[in-house]
């Protein structure tokens, strides 16, 4: 089915604003990854195979060791329990390992974002989960696997909408 964006000139006599949007040309936006899996690809990874991609795609901004260049750049370390302002990071703020896989897949890297493949997306979340103690290094990160791993942080969220 195509969808239609905007109008053109032959359609409503208007000015060419738009153009016609094909099911493959609207597969590029539907990568979203949900944390109960809905939206997960096939593929998978290992830390040990994402630690050249993280070195060569990811650590300009992040460093060698997730420890950020930048204060909000920062991947490991940090306490959500600490007595000053917690130090937010995927391994002590953020509840689900998809949301990272999600984050890496539609967002990064920065200068070329959704440019990785699902393996590649997996590696480095591989990677990224690793360097947080999260999963081995060698152990194989898949849609069913990245939905097995705890996140410390998991239950340090509200869900406002059973509160009512």
């Amino acid at each position: 089915a195509l969808l239609h964006m905007g109008s053109s000139a032959q359609d409503s006599g208007g000015p060419e604003l738009g153009k016609a949007v094909s099911e493959a040309d609207l597969s590029a936006f539907d990568l979203i990854a949900a944390p109960g899996g809905d939206g997960l690809p096939d593929g998978s990874g290992t830390a040990a195979e994402g630690e050249a991609l993280y070195r060569q795609q990811c650590a300009s901004c992040h460093g060698i060791e997730g420890e950020g260049i930048a204060p909000n750049s920062r991947l490991t370390g940090g306490d959500m329990q600490a007595e000053g302002a917690p130090v937010k990071t995927v391994g002590s703020y953020w509840p689900h390992a998809s949301t990272l896989f999600d984050f890496i897949r539609r967002a990064m890297p920065a200068n070329a974002p959704k440019s990785l493949t699902n393996d590649q997306a997996y590696q480095a979340t591989a990677y990224i989960l690793h360097l947080n103690g999260l999963l081995g290094r060698d152990e194989r990160l898949d849609r069913q696997r990245l939905l097995q791993v705890e996140m410390p942080n998991a239950d340090g969220f509200i869900d406002r909408s059973e509160l009512h």
